[in-house]
C-alpha cells in the first residue's frame, strides 16, 4: 500500500466510525477508530522509509512524530486510539469514555493529515 493509501484509508475509517457509532455498534466503532489512527500514522512512516511491522512500532514513531513537530498532544491522543482498540477486544469503556476518546482520535487524525499531507 501507498502512504497516500494508508491517509485515504485512515479517513475511510472514520467514517465507517460514525457509521457503527450510529447503529449503536461499539465495539466496531472502537476498532475503526484505532484503524484511522493507525493508518495515518502508518501513511507517515510508509512516506519516511519505515516499516510498520508491529503495534509497539507505531506507537514509538508516533511519540518521535510528535516530539519532531513540538505537539506531544499527539502522542496522548494517540494513546486514545490505543485505549479504543483494548475496548474492543474487553468492552472496558463506559460511554462517556468511547465519546472523549472518539473526539480525541477524529482530533489526532485530523492534525496528522494537516502536518503530513504534501503542499
Amino acid at each position: 500500500m501507498l502512504a497516500t493509501e494508508h491517509a485515504d484509508l485512515a479517513q475511510q475509517f472514520l467514517r465507517d466510525a460514525d457509521r457503527e457509532y450510529e447503529a449503536d455498534d461499539i465495539f466496531q466503532a472502537s476498532e475503526k477508530l484505532w484503524g484511522a489512527a493507525s493508518h495515518v500514522a502508518i501513511a507517515e512512516m510508509h512516506r519516511r522509509g519505515i516499516r510498520a511491522q508491529k503495534h509497539a512500532a507505531i506507537s514509538q514513531f508516533v511519540k518521535r512524530f510528535a516530539d519532531e513537530v513540538e505537539e506531544p498532544i499527539l502522542f496522548a491522543w494517540f494513546k486514545a486510539a490505543e485505549a479504543l482498540h483494548s475496548n474492543f477486544y474487553h468492552g472496558w469503556m463506559e460511554d462517556h469514555q468511547f465519546e472523549e476518546n472518539r473526539e480525541l482520535v477524529n482530533v489526532f487524525v485530523n492534525r496528522m493529515l494537516e502536518l503530513t499531507s504534501p503542499n
